[in-house]
């Protein structure tokens, strides 16, 4: 058990992924290979690639909360079919209120929820 203590700190799954890479617990769009990842930087900085758009965002964590705030979006002159589901997606993630680590997984909740998968390789 000692290995998952971070210097007498909480156990690993309780840690915010921060520094870490995520991707989206989704099976690919039609068409594409493609799925929705985040990589938050340690200062909450997030860069979001969408099914096709991309977006940079900040991530700001206190307790079990999170907020999610969008920033700029590149177009990437996506379809519509793909461009109407990046805008859902970040339109979901800036709803998120809670936020719960398991593992490899992070479940973020608000009116709906998203699984992300984390990239430990």
């Amino acid at each position: 058990m000692a290995g998952l203590l971070i210097a007498g700190g909480p156990a690993l799954a309780e840690d915010f992924p921060f520094g870490m890479e995520l991707t989206l617990d989704a099976a690919p769009m039609r068409g594409s290979k493609r799925v929705p990842r985040i990589e938050i930087a340690e200062n909450g900085q997030a860069q979001v690639d969408l099914w096709c758009k991309s977006a940079a965002g900040q991530f700001s964590i206190a307790n079990d909360s999170v907020i999610f705030i969008p920033g700029q979006v590149q177009d990437n002159n996506c379809p519509e079919d793909r461009a109407t589901a990046d805008d859902v997606l970040l339109a979901t993630l800036a709803e998120m209120t809670n936020w719960k680590r398991q593992g490899d997984r992070l479940t973020l909740t608000g009116k709906q929820t998203l699984r992300f998968l984390l990239l430990t390789n």
